[in-house]
């Protein structure tokens, strides 16, 4: 058993019991992507779970992996934990990978449920580089810093330090079964009950001293994200951060190409935020920022410039661009989706190609009010002019003047606005203007 290879470096030491008295387990259920939030959230228990003095803390996880700076703060936690840590890979059908394989090697005691599997630790930074020489001394390094990691890892827990560089070297992924032969874990579980029950009178060291857990009639205390970190987690998948992102570009756009609307100005600003935020955790490439900046500008610019389509086909191709570049990582755990793009670009597109429409057609349309609204309006004379009169045009009664003389009662147009609030107005002759309307 793999306890017994851990304490093989220390003959001496004496088995002592874990007092009786701390007869409490903090159990923390994680099916998420490993992040900054996550990161915090795990490391705030194992805090707790020491300064309460709990028997033990039992993380139960099931993760495709993530941010590896997230993974090296979750696993100091563990390292420096006075209470020791159990990894539960659960329920059946779940995953360990990646930075999850790291997480469950550094735990005291490694556990997997029937039908999970473990492994695929390649820094996934390693696909992303350009293929020239100074690249590929980057991924070299990446490659051997996570390799020296991984069987430190193994090598302190007493387990499998090959299969621990394997699983950085090559990708390689184990089954539950294959991983306790290779001794990679501890023990199977079909449940929680089952894990407790194997748990009971397993030895672990700390401070070169051999503790024996007892988890038998211990109180199980379960720990879950308040209301801010579950909006917070949400927040960081790269897929929510991105929508909002768009969100939060339409909405500024819509209020400054319509002045004064507020609502959309308030929403889209608190979208930008809130996008940000989930950003921050995220490898973010920033060309892919200003690329969806760049499509704004342009479906700005096209309400203000004739360009026959052409800044609107510019901006479409800039916030396709961008949309793909914005997640600066291979990682698909961290990507956004690419159906999530297609829809996004294709919704958006849609939206901005309407309201330039509607724009560009509102500032072609004559005018229907104020001055140039008269222009071309028809009334009737009220009195003689020549040169000056009264006209009734549009629903109101006007001082108009006209270069040749008009009687009362014929029908006139209005040519245009002249100081002193007066139109200029011309006859119409009616036989002429039945015979133009023919």
């Amino acid at each position: 058993m793999l306890p017994a290879l851990v304490l093989g470096a220390s003959p001496s030491s004496a088995v002592e019991v874990v007092p009786s008295s701390a007869a409490r387990i903090n159990i923390v259920r994680i099916a998420d992507v490993i992040n900054p939030v996550v990161a915090r959230f795990i490391i705030d228990e194992i805090d707790r779970t020491n300064r309460e003095g709990m028997r033990a803390f039992l993380l139960e996880l099931d993760t495709p992996g993530g941010l590896d700076t997230s993974m090296r703060e979750i696993i100091q936690g563990i390292l420096n934990s006075t209470a020791p840590v159990i990894v539960y890979v659960s329920p059946k059908g779940a995953r360990a990978a990646s930075a999850g394989a790291l997480i469950t090697l550094a735990a005291d005691f490694a556990a997997m449920a029937p039908g999970t599997n473990i492994g695929a630790s390649t820094p996934v930074a390693l696909g992303g580089g350009g293929g020239g020489e100074q690249d590929q001394a980057m991924m070299e390094k990446v490659l051997q810093d996570a390799v020296a990691y991984a069987r430190s890892l193994a090598e302190q827990r007493g387990r499998n330090k090959e299969w621990a560089e394997r699983i950085v070297r090559e990708g390689l992924s184990s089954p539950a079964s294959e991983a306790l032969e290779l001794q990679v874990i501890d023990l199977i579980a079909e449940d929680e009950a089952d894990l407790l029950a194997q748990l009971h009178g397993r030895r672990y060291l700390r401070a070169g001293q051999a503790l024996v857990l007892e988890t038998q009639g211990a109180e199980l205390v379960r720990a879950e994200m308040n209301w801010r970190q579950r909006i917070l987690t949400a927040i960081s998948n790269p897929n929510v951060a991105y929508l909002l992102l768009m969100l939060g570009f339409l909405g500024i756009f819509f209020e400054l190409s319509n002045p004064g609307a507020i609502v959309p100005g308030a929403i889209g600003a608190i979208a930008l935020l809130l996008a940000f935020f989930g950003l921050q955790t995220l490898p973010v490439n920033y060309v892919g920022v200003l690329l969806l900046l760049l499509a704004i500008v342009l479906f700005m610019l096209e309400i203000y410039v004739s360009s026959y389509g052409m800044l609107t086909v510019g901006g479409l191709l800039s916030l396709a661009l961008g949309s793909l570049m914005l997640i600066d990582t291979a990682d698909p755990t961290l990507q956004i989706s690419r159906a999530v793009i297609f829809a996004t670009v294709l919704v958006c597109g849609g939206f901005f190609i309407l309201v330039i429409y509607f724009v560009t057609r509102t500032q072609r349309r004559p005018a229907y009010s104020g001055a140039e609204g008269l222009v071309g309006e028809r009334g009737t004379a009220q009195s003689a002019i020549a040169p000056e009169g009264k006209v009734f045009v549009h629903g109101e009664l006007w001082t108009a003047r006209s270069a040749e003389p008009i009687e009362s009662g014929e029908t006139v147009e209005v040519v245009a606005m002249i100081p002193g609030m007066k139109l200029e107005v011309r006859r119409i002759d009616a036989s002429r203007d039945a015979q133009a309307r023919s």
